[in-house]
């Protein structure tokens, strides 16, 4: 009887380890679009994943760790899409203005996709109970993109678009806090229209000119 080389017969944990990962983020990204994300269970995620829940149990301690690292490896999902080869960065054509248009549509499209709409919700409506879940929220999925906000417009700020003494943080709030509650709290539509007139309204004020 011939015998097996050891190191050919042997399981390759790390991937098989990698596969239930996989199978879990998707299972967890499925479920809360599917039931929403009060009925989605570690159990339920388990089952749709085909693993054991003590599997889930040793990576994750609760639903919304599975969620969180699930949906931060769907962003960086469609960041690699919209620029495989690149760290992505707020486009510098020279017209400020043109380039928060243009992300914040790329914005609204995303916060109106199903598969980023769902868990976007989820997680933050968990972070308002849960502060743990919140500060964690805001520290992997939001501040990496509010700094990309800072970076344009201190970039707009030394090309003398932007007055010296602004703020950049405070500056980003005109635009994305309204948009952020708008589509959080359903007080109504999100569209080109309505990010171009934030962008107007924040670069331009309302008083007449």
């Amino acid at each position: 009887m011939a015998t097996q080389n050891p190191k050919q017969s042997a399981p390759d944990t790390t991937r098989r380890s990698e596969r239930s990962r996989r199978a879990i983020y998707d299972a967890a990204l499925d479920l809360v679009v599917e039931a929403g994300y009060p009925k989605t269970t570690i159990e339920g995620i388990a089952a749709r994943a085909g693993v054991g829940k003590q599997t889930i149990y040793r990576w994750w301690s609760s639903k919304a760790e599975v969620l969180m690292e699930a949906f931060l490896d769907l962003s960086a999902q469609a960041a690699r899409e919209a620029a495989p080869e690149e760290t992505y960065a707020i486009p510098d054509t020279g017209d400020l203005a043109a380039d928060l248009k243009g992300v914040l549509r790329l914005t609204v499209d995303q916060l109106k996709d199903p598969r980023f709409e769902a868990p976007s919700r989820a997680l933050a409506a968990e972070g308002v109970v849960d502060e743990k879940v919140g500060r964690t929220f805001v520290a992997k999925l939001l501040e990496p993109s509010l700094q990309l906000y800072v970076d344009r417009v201190r970039a707009a700020q030394e090309a003398g678009q932007v007055r010296p003494e602004i703020d950049p943080r405070i500056a980003l709030e005109l635009w994305v806090s309204p948009l952020a509650q708008r589509w959080l709290q359903h007080t109504g539509p999100i569209s080109y229209d309505y990010t171009d007139t934030l962008v107007d309204y924040a670069l331009h004020g309302i008083a007449p000119r």
